[in-house]
């Protein structure tokens, strides 16, 4: 029999029954750790709930009885409360909940003065993490977490209003008909009138899922989306040796028939500022070698594709690397992971790569060589494994996918010569297939860039022993005839097969966050721009032991100078945070409470150290007439020369 100052409970669950022993004064919350002791480690704590009956009863979360003492609902000693709760994925050891809250910025430590500072905008989602690459989620609709982006685009129906047919249509003005009744957003009328080539991801997703849950048909709802897989299945329920040992019917993949990709994953790109793409090619205007960067940006609604979506790029950063005339090799990108928190504390995220690809015509006014035409190629094969690896290293969530992702939204974007002779930029996206033959090591670049190869089963080693199983290739061409056949993809095959076409563009107006970015672009020093701590003085208004605030608050809106003070490690991560969002905002009021805190006014004293310094004592003018002046010419050059840094 229990004390008077204790009292029994019984719980019930779906895994059993289980008796605590509490304090009537306890609150309902102390109790979490005991109920989470009794039930199994995937279950969800967000979701438990508590009942005073199995069925019909008022169900509670255990959450929101937060100040609730037991005793204050009149539970006695033998009571019993029922337990219901969901269970979380488990997937690579950890739960997709845990996975895709951990995924989401920490407001609660970005704050300076009791105040949160982050931007609201849409941040990056991590897809969840998978231990195998053909594991699958249960209800993934549940527990993915995609972008915000991606869920307005959801609620919304996508129908394209049409206007009153005065022809056809026979009824009154609050009528309707098939001549005016609102079309599909995968209506293929409409997309040969506007000259649409590809549908949008959001399209095709009306349309395929069109297909495939019917609801006058009452079965249960399926994920319509599916990522190709064309690698050999591992753990084999046929019970044979793993391959290379070993493979059936079950586990090897099926042939691939290759068709052009009907939809895209991003619609436009579109660059906030021209400037962006004059100081990227300005490289090759001084040096003659290419360049490569990756773009920094965010997401938006694109409304001239039904349901399109569209990268906005803000900033290119370019990463070490070698570059040469005919191309160039990245270098070990060391701080990667520090640019991108830079860039997720401005509210961007990395969005795709671009690179050029220019060759002066010699014509001495500006014009370029063409290379790239309908006679040639738009994207090499080379380019397209490239990007392909690229996509496969930010993949896109969705919780319309079995997989919980599906496809990626990285772009590539090409500089090069059009056939004018002007510089123009290209813009693709490798097709989910392509992205999955680069996984499975099915395809190769070729030395002729029109073409891609298709890899042979044995390796390299001159062994002669299988070392990937390349399953049969297959693609749909028009012939000479007009008629469409089916090729064997072996040894080679058209490239346009594995990527897609996206258009682009610039603002009517450039409205770029960044609108001080005339900081020196990182990793540029043979071509003599350094970033320098002077460099920095100078942009912030610092002169000697004089600081313009002002001036300096205008000029941190530069993606370049924010990586810079970054990696210098003086700011604090809530300092950092109230200056990322200062570049961002471009508010004056916070910008002065930026200059108010002591990491600011260590930076300003390490500048004020190590920047521009006014001369001790003024030179004074020698005239040509007069050589016995107070220095004569060869000392006052020397002088010059001596306060000249080669570096």
């Amino acid at each position: 029999m229990s004390s008077s100052k204790h009292i029994l409970l019984r719980f019930e669950s779906k895994n059993g029954q289980f008796r605590l022993t509490v304090d009537p004064g306890d609150q309902f919350p102390t109790l979490l750790s005991k109920i989470l002791d009794n039930l199994p480690s995937n279950a969800d704590s967000r979701t438990l709930t508590l009942s005073n009956k199995a069925h019909g009863g008022e169900d509670r979360l255990l959450s929101s009885l937060k100040g609730v003492a037991l005793d204050r609902v009149g539970l006695k000693h033998g009571d019993k409360l029922f337990i219901k709760y969901k269970e979380q994925p488990q997937i690579n050891g950890n739960s997709a909940v845990a996975t895709a809250s951990a995924s989401q910025p920490h407001n609660s430590s970005n704050r300076l003065n009791g105040v949160p500072i982050l931007p609201t905008g849409d941040l990056p989602v991590a897809p969840l993490p998978q231990s195998s690459p053909t594991a699958t989620i249960k209800n993934p609709w549940e527990f993915v977490q995609q972008s915000a982006l991606d869920d307005r685009l959801d609620k919304r129906d996508g129908k394209i209003p049409r206007s009153r047919d005065q022809k056809m249509c026979r009824h009154g003005p609050k009528g309707m008909c098939d001549y005016c009744m609102p079309l599909e957003p995968y209506s293929q009328q409409y997309l040969e009138e506007k000259k649409i080539k590809h549908l949008s991801f959001h399209s095709y997703l009306r349309k395929i899922n069109s297909a495939t849950n019917k609801p006058e048909l009452k079965s249960s709802y399926m994920p319509p989306l599916s990522e190709p897989y064309y690698r050999v299945k591992s753990n084999c329920p046929s019970g044979h040796p793993q391959w290379p040992d070993g493979i059936c019917t079950k586990c090897q993949p099926s042939a691939i028939t290759l068709q052009p990709q009907p939809f895209r994953m991003v619609d436009h790109v579109e660059f906030a500022s021209p400037t962006l793409i004059d100081s990227f090619i300005n490289f090759w205007r001084l040096s003659g070698a290419q360049r490569i960067g990756y773009l920094y940006g965010h997401y938006e609604e694109y409304t001239p594709v039904p349901l399109g979506i569209k990268a906005i790029v803000e900033a290119i950063y370019e990463p070490p690397q070698i570059d040469e005339i005919d191309g160039c090799t990245e270098g070990e990108w060391e701080n990667e992971i520090d640019v991108d928190e830079v860039a997720r504390l401005c509210g961007l995220q990395k969005v795709g790569v671009i690179f050029t690809d220019l060759i002066d015509a010699g014509a001495a006014n500006g014009t370029v060589v063409c290379k790239r035409h309908i006679d040639s190629y738009y994207l090499s094969s080379l380019e397209v494994v490239f990007s392909a690896r690229l996509q496969a290293r930010n993949p896109k969530a969705t919780k319309w996918s079995d997989t919980g992702r599906f496809g990626s939204n990285f772009v590539t974007c090409v500089v090069s010569g059009d056939e004018n002779g002007g510089i123009a930029i290209s813009a693709f996206q490798a097709s989910n297939s392509a992205v999955e033959m680069v996984r499975a090591d099915i395809i190769g670049p070729s030395a002729d860039p029109t073409v891609m190869l298709v890899q042979s089963d044995e390796g390299q080693d001159g062994s002669g022993k299988r070392t990937r199983y390349i399953p049969e290739v297959f693609y749909r061409r028009i012939n000479e005839y007009g008629a469409s056949v089916q090729e064997n993809a072996r040894p080679n095959f058209p490239v346009e097969y594995l990527y897609v076409t996206l258009t682009h563009g610039f603002p009517n107006e450039a409205a770029g966050i960044f609108n001080a970015s005339d900081f020196h672009i990182e990793n540029r020093e043979v071509i003599g721009e350094g970033q320098e701590l002077r460099t920095v003085a100078k942009k912030l208004g610092i002169s000697g032991s004089k600081t313009n605030g002002e001036d300096g608050v205008k000029s941190i809106a530069d993606f370049h100078l924010l990586c810079f003070l970054h990696g210098m490690g003086v700011l604090s991560k809530e300092e950092e945070s109230l200056l990322c969002h200062v570049a961002r905002s471009h508010d004056i009021a916070e910008g002065f409470q930026l200059l108010n805190t002591p990491g600011w006014a260590t930076l300003l004293a390490i500048l004020q150290e190590s920047g521009e310094r006014p001369s001790k004592r003024p030179l004074p003018a020698v005239s040509n007439g007069d050589q016995q002046g107070y220095f004569d010419s060869s000392e006052q050059l020397a002088k010059r020369f001596k306060g000249a840094s080669l570096r």
